[in-house]
């Protein structure tokens, strides 16, 4: 009986076995693959960073080897370098190197691609380089050499060793990233030189991208928790201060800031508000209930929504754009001054659609950016500025705004919202030049623009 049964599961257990070990066998295989194409990509990635890094540092030169006149070779030139800088930083982010302190490298490389950038898209002709800006790109030149160097060396000792980025990988993985290794350390040594350079004159415009927004910068005197429990109360209309818990957040830090909740009086929840402890400016509020099937339309929103900013000391706003989500509408107001839009100032107040209740409010851009501007009078009039416009775009409403352009300048526009090619936009011209400033796509509707126009 025995002979018979081993004789039936013999073969059986010898195709299982058999089928077990082909089954192992491919998938160490396919692993074997995935690891493989993962180190060529890794491979390719930091030998192209190597070429892009040595190019880098070459159109530099040709930037500071030909006459201070040649606007024409300037601008090829920062514009190559502009271009491999954004190539450089594509091929950091497609490295394994998260937990790598390279934050100061790339920083420093976000920042040349932006002086070189901006630099070169202004009319050189008319502002030629500065004696400032050729300072800061011999600073550039010099610096881009060592860290080419130093990326070269590294690249001749994962050749060399034969090196593998999996290993990294796994390292950083396993959080031994303190163990030696070529790759790792050099990217730390690159990172530490890079920390140590001198500041360099990168010009306001590119210096006030990187520059911190921070809380601790805003005018006013520290507010007290009680100053904002007070404010908090009069806002949510409670007549007891004494409802509201205040906590402060960040103490001693650059973000410190307070934190204001209210038990919800009808329902489970907790209405929240963050303000500022500089000047106690509101930041943002919401009110966390939950909103029913929809029952308002824009219109009634977005004058519920005014009459709440008029309410809570914030007149003369308009409604710039709209868009809804789970039946809550998002209107985007910004500051009026004298028949200008000043888009810097901006804010978003929530509409519950359910019954037009303002739930919640975004205020960080309208409290960084809020101030009494001087404005001047436009150059050029709005029949001038239309003659720059493409002839088939149909304006259909037109106004007067600040914006802030590419080299971070407000500059005071005509704004023209139309339709072309089947698609609505707005485009700002300059008001001094009859420049196209910014163009931006609106949504649509039916043929008609999503309702985001006063």
């Amino acid at each position: 009986m025995y002979q018979r049964l081993s004789a039936v599961l013999f073969p059986i257990m010898a195709v299982l076995l058999v089928g077990a070990v082909y089954w192992g066998y491919q998938e160490h295989q396919e692993k074997n693959s995935i690891l493989i194409k993962a180190e060529n990509q890794y491979q390719r990635a930091f030998h192209e960073l190597s070429y892009d890094m040595e190019q880098l540092h070459s159109q530099l030169g040709n930037a500071l080897a030909v006459n201070s006149k040649s606007q024409n070779f300037h601008r090829k030139s920062l514009v190559n370098v502009w271009r491999l800088t954004s190539e450089a930083q594509n091929k950091i982010t497609q490295l394994p190197l998260t937990l790598v302190p390279f934050h100061d490298t790339e920083q420093f490389l976000a920042k040349i691609a932006n002086f070189s950038y901006r630099t070169a898209v202004r009319d050189l002709t008319k502002e030629p380089l500065t004696d400032k800006e050729y300072a800061t790109l011999k600073e550039l030149y010099k610096n881009s050499e060592e860290i080419s160097k130093d990326i070269q060396a590294m690249q001749t000792k994962v050749l060399e060793n034969n090196l593998r980025w999996m290993d990294v990988e796994i390292e950083i993985a396993a959080e031994q990233s303190n163990r030696d290794n070529a790759i790792i350390d050099g990217f730390r040594t690159v990172d530490k030189k890079v920390n140590e350079y001198p500041e360099l004159n990168w010009g306001p415009s590119v210096s006030a991208m990187f520059e911190k927004r921070t809380l601790t910068k805003l005018n006013g005197k520290k507010a007290t928790p009680e100053e904002i429990r007070a404010k908090a109360a009069d806002f949510l209309g409670l007549k007891d201060p004494g409802q509201v818990r205040v906590v402060e957040n960040g103490q001693g830090t650059e973000y410190a800031s307070y934190s204001a909740t209210v038990s919800h009086p009808n329902q489970e929840g907790t209405i929240q508000m963050d303000y500022s402890q500089n000047g106690g400016n509101l930041i943002w509020f919401i009110n966390p209930r939950e909103v029913g099937k929809k029952q308002v339309g824009f219109e009634e929103a977005k004058q519920n929504a005014k009459q709440f900013l008029e309410k809570h000391g914030y007149p003369g706003m308009s409604a710039v754009s709209y868009d809804t989500y789970k039946n809550v509408g998002n209107i985007t107001f910004v500051t009026n001054q004298d028949g200008v839009l000043i888009y810097p100032e901006k804010l978003t107040v929530k509409v519950a659609l359910d019954n037009g209740e303002p739930v919640g409010m975004q205020a960080n851009e309208y409290v960084f950016e809020h101030h009494k501007r001087e404005l001047g009078k436009p150059k050029i009039s709005s029949e001038e500025a239309k003659k720059t416009l493409n002839s088939e775009f149909k304006v259909m409403k037109e106004d007067k705004a600040l914006i802030k352009n590419e080299m971070t300048e407000e500059v005071l526009c005509y704004e023209f919202t139309g339709k072309i090619n089947g698609h609505f936009y707005r485009i700002y011209v300059n008001a001094d030049n009859g420049s196209e400033e910014m163009i931006e796509e609106l949504p649509g509707i039916n043929g008609q623009p999503e309702p985001s126009v006063p």
